[in-house]
């Protein structure tokens, strides 16, 4: 059996009984089960529908994601996300860069770079590079002043780790902000490169090796290993072409408000929803969530 759940940002509930029923009528589903009303529901079929992305398309255009997956083991045992316009709503190297005077530029190599037009680790290099002498206390003014959570962040790692999960934080970022960020939200780990830096100012180098794609991937077969899962009961979450690989290899990977040429390789996509989309997925009500 699959599981078909069609959500939509909860800022702006528009998902319709009727808009859920008509499609449940067309794809020959279950009952309807509404997760939270107007925002998210679900429903059972028994084979996935080979007009799927005409739906997830036509649905778009309503604001409403549609996401379809076997629903057995879909309540995942592990948390992998990206941080960067994944956890938070920013990138933390074109903030760095903005305050070093070179904003525009470094975020254009950023938005290749994540679209996959770029080499990764040279992309980082290149970019890290025009930070040299920055003082490194612009770190926490950036944290301070420049950086704001995703919507959901922190009921989705709470309402996992109250079931009994784990959550790991797996940047291409830096460590400097994953540190802070992993504690906020709850994260049991983090991992991500490290900014040189001596006398106060950042050196323009990144340590090695860079914690590219392939390191994502090993991330998560280390902690599933470690823990005793298998990457079949982790969800993993990202935007950028350097995690595709975990999203691949994770038994549930979901492009969140991704980049397009990203998001066409990834069978969940959200554009809508916000991280709480995650919980939605996995079966979880409103009135399952964690207080926060």
């Amino acid at each position: 059996m699959y599981t078909v759940t069609m959500l939509t940002n909860p800022a702006n509930p528009v998902l319709e009984t009727t808009l859920v029923e008509t499609l449940r009528n067309a794809m020959g589903g279950g009952t309807a089960r509404w997760l939270k009303r107007g925002v998210a529901a679900e429903f059972e079929i028994a084979e996935k529908p080979s007009n799927l992305w005409e739906s997830w398309e036509s649905l778009q255009a309503m604001s409403v994601d549609l996401c379809v997956q076997k629903t057995e083991g879909r309540r995942k045992a592990m948390l992998l996300a990206d941080m960067d316009s994944t956890m938070i709503q920013q990138e933390c190297i074109d903030e760095l860069a903005d305050m070093a005077g070179v904003g525009a530029h470094v975020a254009g190599i950023t938005a290749r770079a994540m679209n996959g037009e770029l080499d990764f680790e040279s992309a980082l290099k290149e970019r890290v590079g025009l930070l040299k002498d920055l003082p490194v206390g612009v770190i926490d003014q950036v944290l301070a002043e420049r950086i704001t959570y995703m919507p959901g962040g922190k009921v989705l790692i709470a309402t996992m780790k109250a079931h009994g999960g784990h959550a790991a934080l797996v940047s291409g970022g830096f460590t400097a902000f994953t540190a802070k960020v992993a504690a906020e939200l709850g994260f049991d780990e983090n991992r991500a490169n490290t900014l040189l830096a001596e006398d106060g100012k950042l050196t323009g180098e990144v340590g090695m090796p860079i914690l590219g794609k392939q390191a994502k991937v090993d991330a998560l077969n280390q902690i599933t290993e470690r823990l005793g899962l298998t990457p079949e009961q982790v969800i993993a979450v990202g935007d950028g072409a350097n995690d595709l690989g975990m999203l691949h290899l994770a038994g549930a990977g979901v492009a969140l408000h991704a980049k397009p040429s990203v998001a066409a390789q990834c069978e969940l996509r959200v554009n809508h929803g916000d991280l709480t989309a995650l919980l939605y997925l996995q079966g979880y009500a409103e009135q399952d969530f964690a207080a926060v």
